[in-house]
């Protein structure tokens, strides 16, 4: 059905019709330029958030990808991420297929209904015109035909009046011919105008209009069929990325069924175990009438005396305090010190002199288990800290690590050196073989030049040797050192492997103890500093308490300082009267009071010199001064 044949005079409307056809189509293309603007958000919050979630360096997310688990959860990170990546392809291809054509189309599209609708106008003036021109002529003729009959009634008028001179009747009779002349003429004029005006609406009806509605009419339907296609496309892109998208979602679920509980079982053994054996039972110590008394300290005590300490050699360096899990509480035990705290001055503070020495402090039933270690952290003729003992020597034997893990270690460093030494040795050969070349075709370059290199590629490989060597022994000595399962479990404490030792020794040991007047015994210097140094050369100790693994302690109240006090002592703090600070330690008795300036500073104050505030959900929800 034609539009020229079945739509001639409704032009208006197809004008109407073509311009919402081509709004249409603006419409469609916005549409796919915000489904694609979506397109490429999601992909990147896609993957923001596989890269949020991805392990770290150097952190414990990464040291746990060793379990199949983690190892899974990495696995449907790096497939999200792809997934991700093809919807920035479908954001593309949507961009490139659809809204790049259908704007360059819209464009020509415009200008060809532009020029259509011209020619039909055009048209349109000149049938109009020619229809003003008949209607004028038709006028004319009309107009001229009354006159014409007006000048032949008066000249028959006075044709028969007697009265009127017969020079009048001849005027009168010329006047009408003349009139019934130009009727004629104008008679002529509009059937000519005429003629003219039927054949130009012919050709307008049948010739011009139907052509132009015609090319109106096959330009819609390419527009209807260009949407179509588009539409098509849209979804063809689609549909092309589905196998990609398949693939990452079957990535993500062989990662799910990769996972095995049991490896990981198997992984948590072989990351964790430490090679010891369990401990032994415990020797009944008689204190009946007629032994010796003594305050004896057993295999798993923190300290021991200097006479055991020669004659029960370590075996075996155990994890210090395996079983305690805050290190900060630890550290406030060997930091809080062991003085007993001064009392309040009447009126003005003590001198730091007389702190240490108040007559009035209250005497300790007892010397804690941190004085023993403040003293050892404060006698710096032998040692300053730790942490020097660490650097004066090398921690590359892993000595640090239980046995097994120590064996995982060194086995692994020693992996790591033969490649290192194949690498080098594979150079190397390929040096001697260019050293060959140069030799025998001295054009291609100097032999010489590459001697400097093959030296050094040599000592090289010999420092590798020495170093695989170095870690063999280490090895070896772990080896050794590892209990069979056929051994019998032995008693082993945090610190020491000792022995049991004749009575002889015991006594020796007693006569070494010395007794507080309340009747509790503690030891004498001299097994404070076997203690000290046998702590000092574990290397445990310094890995078990280094400040980079440490949790900040959290705050559980406010103190305000009534007194000044100068901190001078190992673990204590300066503050001055009136100064606001933060407890986040209460006093546990011993008359101390720990507490942070800022983050690097804390340290512990006499209780007695503080007013302190504990929050309401602390412990104890209480002020005391």
């Amino acid at each position: 059905m034609s539009w020229g044949s079945e739509l001639w005079d409704q032009f208006d409307n197809l004008e109407k019709h073509t311009q919402s056809g081509i709004e249409f189509v603006e419409r469609y293309t916005k549409f796919v330029k915000e489904r694609s603007e979506i397109e490429i958000n999601y992909a990147k919050q896609i993957k923001n958030l596989s890269k949020k979630y991805q392990p770290k360096k150097n952190s414990k997310e990464e040291e746990e990808n060793k379990y199949t688990s983690c190892r899974a959860f990495l696995s449907t990170l790096n497939e999200l991420n792809d997934y991700a990546g093809q919807h920035e392809v479908i954001a593309e291809n949507l961009t490139s297929q659809i809204i790049t054509e259908l704007l360059r189309y819209l464009t020509e599209l415009k200008a060809e209904r532009k020029s259509h609708f011209h020619d039909g106008r055009k048209a349109q003036q000149h049938i109009e015109c020619s229809w003003k021109q008949l209607e004028s002529s038709k006028r004319r003729f009309e107009r001229d035909c009354k006159e014409a009959d007006r000048a032949q009634q008066y000249f028959e008028r006075m044709d028969a009046d007697i009265n009127v001179t017969k020079a009048d009747v001849e005027k009168a009779r010329q006047q009408a011919q003349m009139r019934h002349q130009m009727a004629a003429d104008s008679k002529s004029e509009y059937s000519n105008f005429l003629t003219k005006f039927n054949q130009e609406q012919n050709e307008h009806y049948y010739t011009l209009i139907p052509n132009i509605f015609q090319k109106l009419q096959e330009m819609e339907e390419r527009r209807i069929e260009r949407v179509g296609v588009s539409m098509k496309t849209y979804a063809e892109v689609d549909r092309e990325v589905l196998p990609i998208v398949g693939k990452c979602l079957d990535g993500m679920t062989k990662a799910a069924e990769s996972i095995e509980p049991k490896t990981d079982s198997k992984q948590v053994v072989e990351s964790y175990k430490s090679g010891f054996e369990p401990p032994g039972d415990v020797e009944f110590e008689d204190y009946g009438p007629g032994q010796s008394m003594k305050r004896t300290v057993s295999e798993t005590s923190l300290s021991n005396s200097r006479g055991e300490a020669k004659e029960r050699p370590s075996k075996s360096k155990g994890k210090l305090w395996p079983f305690i899990k805050n290190k900060n509480k630890l550290m406030s035990l060997l930091t809080s010190p062991h003085q007993p705290p001064p009392a309040p001055p009447a009126s003005s503070p003590p001198s730091p002199s007389a702190v240490p020495n108040d007559p009035q402090s209250p005497k300790q039933n007892k010397e804690p288990l941190s004085n023993r270690f403040n003293e050892f952290m404060a006698s710096k003729p032998k040692m300053t800290c730790l942490r020097s003992l660490r650097r004066g020597v090398s921690v590359c034997d892993f000595s640090h690590l239980p046995p097994e893990q120590r064996r995982k270690k060194l086995q692994a460093k020693i992996d790591d050196l033969n490649k290192d030494i194949q690498k080098e040795m594979d150079q190397k050969d390929a040096l001697t073989k260019m050293k060959g070349v140069y030799e025998k075709n001295p054009q291609m370059g100097d032999p010489a030049s590459v001697d400097p290199r093959l030296v050094e590629m040599a000592m090289n490989i010999e420092k590798l040797q020495s170093e695989v060597q170095k870690f063999e022994g280490w090895l070896a000595e772990v080896e050794g050192r590892l209990p069979s399962k056929s051994d019998p479990p032995r008693r082993q404490s945090g610190l020491y492997e000792t022995q049991n030792s004749n009575s002889s020794t015991v006594a020796n040991n007693c006569a070494q103890d010395r007794e507080s007047p309340d009747g509790s015994y503690t030891e004498e210097q001299s097994s404070e500093t076997q203690v000290k140094v046998a702590i000092a050369n574990t290397p445990e100790f310094d890995d078990e308490f280094d400040d980079g693994d440490e949790e900040t302690l959290p705050t559980i109240g406010t103190c305000k300082a009534i007194y000044q006090f100068e901190g001078h002592n190992e673990g204590t703090i300066s503050v001055t009267e009136g100064e606001l600070l933060y407890v986040i330690e209460e006093d546990k008795g011993d008359g101390w009071t720990r507490v942070r300036r800022n983050e690097e500073e804390e340290g512990y104050v006499p209780t007695s010199y503080v007013e302190v505030l504990l929050e309401t959900n602390a412990k104890g929800a209480m002020t005391y001064i």
